[in-house]
């Protein structure tokens, strides 16, 4: 059953301390987040631990937290963008370090029902080679836009730029793609995503 509390409402009652309300929210909100984080990273696995990531880090400082049009989810969002540019610094030291290591022998993969998830993942990978080509502004728009549909005014609160920026970054980074990308790939970037 749903709880038909407003965002706003609920994050008033976290900030007087109530876990009930913060799980309230992680329900609402856990999809939409880990969604936006696959599409950041292009693995499901690593979507899941920067969710948790997320949500940690937004109740560790939840009297920062501001909401835009009564939702927490824009922040979230916003969370989310920095925690995968944090993973992706750490994943990068990560393989030049492996890079100096001998690989491991590679084991065979048995499970069928894994087929889908590294299809999604190669897909994802091929649509970020070519997004990882805009500037990290366009990024970002992009993704809090585009792939989880939030506001040019959520974005911008987001982001903590003025609604006109968020638009000339899309624009731009919309632009920038049809130009990089051919049309199988610039279609998948306005695509849904796996829900």
């Amino acid at each position: 059953m749903s709880d038909a509390r407003d965002d706003a409402g609920l994050w008033g009652e976290v900030l007087a301390g109530s876990t009930d309300a913060f799980g309230v929210l992680f329900e609402r909100h856990a999809d939409a987040v880990y969604n936006h984080c696959f599409r950041r990273t292009a693995s499901w696995a690593a979507a899941e631990d920067l969710t948790s990531v997320v949500f940690l880090e937004v109740w560790r400082h939840r009297p920062r937290v501001r909401l835009a049009n009564d939702s927490v989810l824009p922040w979230l969002l916003g969370v989310a963008n920095n925690a995968a540019r944090a993973a992706d610094r750490s994943s990068r030291r990560y393989r030049r370090m492996v890079a100096r290591v001998r690989p491991p022998d590679a084991a065979p993969d048995f499970a069928e029902d894994l087929a889908g998830r590294l299809d999604d993942e190669r897909a994802m990978r091929r649509l970020l080679r070519a997004v990882d080509r805009l500037a990290p502004a366009d990024r970002a728009v992009l993704s809090l836009c585009v792939w989880s549909g939030l506001s040019y005014e959520e974005a911008a609160v987001a982001l903590g730029v003025p609604v006109g920026t968020v638009r000339s970054r899309l624009s731009r980074a919309r632009a920038r793609l049809r130009a990089l990308m051919p049309i199988r790939l610039a279609e998948a970037v306005a695509a849904e995503g796996k829900e």
